[in-house]
C-alpha cells in the first residue's frame, strides 16, 4: 500500500524553498521600484480640481475625455451618473484654466449646469492615507488575534505575512509601471487582504481536522501536503470564478475603474497563490523553529 507522500503528486512543503524563490523574484523589483519613485498618486492623494456638472444633452464618457484630452488633461478621472451627469477629477487647474475647461465643453456639448467646482486640498489626501494605514495596522492585528483564538499565534503570524505579500506585490505593481492610485485603490487593498485572508483560513482548518485524526508516525510535512492537495481544487475554482469576473470587468468596466479592477486581479491571483503555496509552509517553518533544540552553553 502507498504512504501518503507517495500518492501525492509532488510535495507542497519539500518544493518551499522554489515557492519562496517564486515570491522574491514576484516582491522584490516592485519593492526596489516601490522605495525609490514611490506611487504615483491621484487627486484623491494630492489635491486638485473636481467638477460636478449636468449637461444638456446625453454624452459617453469617451466624448469627454476627448475634450479634456485637448487640454492636457486625458489623465483626468471621469464618473457618469445616468447619461448627463459627470464628475471630472482633475489635477490643479488655475481659475482661467477651470473657466476654459468649462466653456470646452459647453462648446462640444451645450448648456451644462454647473453643480459644483471646487478645489481639493492635499490635506484630505494625506489624512485619506494616515487612515488607509490605520486601516491595514488594525486588520492585520484583528486577524492574528482571530486566528491565533481560533488555530495558534504562529499560523495567525503565517496568515498575515502571506496576506502583506500580496498587498506588497500589489504595490510593487503599480509602482514599477507608474499606474495612478486613487481612493478606489484603497477599497481594492482592503478587498484583497479579506478575499486572502479567507481562502487561507478554509486550508488553515483542513490541516486542523487532519491533524486531529494523523496516524502513529505521519510526519507535520505530510499532513500539510495532504490538506493543501485537499483543498487544492476548491481553491482553483474560487480563484478562477473571481479572475473571469474581474478579466470582464478590466476590458468592458471603462477606464474609471480600471485600475481598481486592475488592483484587484493582481491581489487576487497572488492570494491564490500565496494562500495554496507560502501560509502553510511559512506555518510549517515556524513550527521547526520550535522544535529545534536549544543550545546549552557550556
Amino acid at each position: 500500500m502507498l504512504s501518503l507522500r507517495e500518492r501525492m503528486p509532488f510535495h507542497f512543503v519539500k518544493l518551499r524553498k522554489i515557492w519562496y524563490l517564486i515570491s522574491a523574484v514576484l516582491i522584490i523589483p516592485g519593492l526596489i521600484f516601490f522605495c525609490s519613485q514611490g506611487l504615483q498618486l491621484g487627486i484623491d492623494f494630492t489635491g486638485g480640481n473636481l467638477l460636478d456638472l449636468r449637461f444638456s444633452k446625453a454624452a459617453s464618457v469617451e466624448q469627454v475625455r476627448e475634450v479634456l484630452g485637448t487640454m492636457g488633461l486625458a489623465d483626468s478621472s471621469i464618473q457618469q451618473s445616468g447619461e448627463t451627469d459627470f464628475l471630472i477629477r482633475t489635477g490643479v487647474l488655475s481659475e482661467a484654466d477651470n473657466a476654459n475647461l468649462v466653456q470646452s465643453l459647453k462648446n462640444q456639448f451645450g448648456e451644462i449646469t454647473v453643480l459644483r467646482n471646487e478645489l481639493v486640498g492635499p490635506v484630505i489626501g494625506r489624512e485619506l492615507v494616515y487612515k488607509a494605514l490605520w486601516a491595514l495596522a488594525v486588520a492585520a492585528v484583528l486577524m492574528i488575534i482571530y486566528i491565533s483564538w481560533r488555530f495558534e499565534f504562529k499560523q495567525g503570524i503565517a496568515a498575515v505575512f502571506s496576506v502583506l505579500h500580496n498587498v506588497f506585490f500589489v504595490l510593487g505593481i503599480f509602482a514599477i509601471f507608474r499606474l495612478e492610485v486613487d481612493s478606489s485603490f484603497i477599497a481594492a487593498i482592503l478587498t484583497i487582504i479579506g478575499y486572502s485572508i479567507n481562502d487561507t483560513i478554509v486550508i488553515f482548518d483542513r490541516i486542523r481536522e487532519n491533524m486531529l485524526y494523523k496516524k502513529k508516525g505521519e510526519e507535520l510535512e505530510d499532513t500539510i501536503n495532504a490538506s493543501l492537495w485537499q483543498t487544492l481544487a476548491r481553491s482553483i475554482n474560487t480563484g478562477l470564478c473571481v479572475i473571469m469576473v474581474l478579466v470582464a470587468m478590466l476590458f468592458f468596466g471603462g477606464t474609471t475603474i480600471h485600475n481598481m479592477v486592475l488592483a484587484l486581479l493582481l491581489g487576487i491571483s497572488c492570494g491564490a497563490y500565496t494562500s495554496i503555496f507560502i501560509a502553510s509552509t511559512l506555518w510549517y517553518e515556524l513550527k521547526r523553529l520550535e522544535k529545534r533544540p536549544k543550545t546549552v552553553r557550556a
